[in-house]
C-alpha cells in the first residue's frame, strides 16, 4: 500500500512539473505536435556497431535543424537505424526508420532550411535533403571538408553540429564497401528502404553498420 501511496505521488508530481523526462510519440505525429525547442547546445553519444562517438549540436548553427534532431534523439528515433550510404572520402548518411510505420509517419513531416552559417568540413553533421525545404529525419557526417556543399543549388545544407571524439576511430571504420545507392552505385536503394525497412537492409546489405543507441547525455542553456 504505501508502495502505491509513493508511485501516486510521484506521478501527481510528474504532472505537476508537466514532464519527468517524458519521452515524445514517434508514431501519430503532426508537423504541430513534433514542435520541441532544443537546448543552446547538446551532447548525443551515438554507441554503434563499431563502437561510440559524440556529436555536439549547435542551435545558434541552425534552430529549426536542431530542434528536430532533438525531438528525434529524445523519441530514441534513430536507435537501430543503419549507416545505409557511406561514401569513402565523402559522407556517412544515416536517418531511414527500420520500422516502416515510423518511416511513414515522418515522411511527410519537412522543415524549413536553416541558413548556412557552418561550413560542410570534416566531421560536421548536416541534414540530407532532396531539394529547398525538404529536410525530415536523414544526416550525414562529412568525411572530409565539403565545402562545395555549403552553397551547392540541390541545397542549402547547413551543418547544425559537429563529431567531438570517435570520428578517426568510429566514424571513419563505417562500412563503405557498398559505396553510392542504386542506381549510381551498388548501395541501398532508398525507395525500398522506405518499403522494407530494416528487412531488406539485413538481408541484402548484411554489413552495414548500425547505431544501436543514440541519447542526450548533456545540455547547455544560457
Amino acid at each position: 500500500m504505501r508502495t502505491r501511496h509513493l508511485a501516486l505521488l510521484l506521478l501527481a508530481s510528474c504532472g505537476a512539473l508537466g514532464a519527468c523526462t517524458r519521452t515524445p510519440p514517434l508514431l501519430h505525429v503532426t508537423s504541430d505536435n513534433v514542435r520541441m525547442t532544443s537546448p543552446d547546445s547538446f551532447l548525443v553519444r551515438y554507441v554503434t556497431s563499431k563502437g561510440p562517438f559524440d556529436v555536439i549540436f549547435h542551435r545558434d548553427w541552425a534552430p529549426i535543424g536542431n530542434d528536430r534532431v532533438y525531438y528525434l534523439t529524445r523519441a530514441k528515433y534513430y536507435d537501430g537505424t543503419r549507416f545505409f550510404r557511406v561514401v569513402d572520402k565523402f559522407v556517412a548518411q544515416w536517418g531511414m526508420a527500420g520500422d516502416t510505420a515510423v518511416g511513414n509517419a515522418w515522411r511527410p513531416l519537412r522543415i524549413a532550411d536553416d541558413p548556412v552559417k557552418a561550413s560542410n568540413v570534416r566531421g560536421t553533421v548536416t541534414f540530407a535533403s532532396g531539394g529547398k525545404n525538404t529536410r525530415t529525419t536523414q544526416l550525414y557526417i562529412n568525411f572530409r571538408d565539403n565545402t562545395r556543399l555549403d552553397t551547392a543549388s540541390s541545397g542549402p545544407y547547413p551543418p547544425i553540429g559537429k563529431v567531438v571524439s570517435g570520428m578517426n576511430e568510429v566514424v571513419d571504420s563505417l562500412y563503405s564497401g557498398y559505396g553510392e545507392g542504386a542506381p549510381r552505385g551498388k548501395g541501398p536503394e532508398q525507395g525500398r528502404i522506405s518499403r522494407e525497412g530494416n528487412a531488406y537492409l539485413a538481408k541484402e546489405f548484411a554489413k552495414l553498420d548500425s547505431i544501436v543507441t543514440a541519447r542526450v547525455i548533456k545540455e547547455w542553456r544560457r
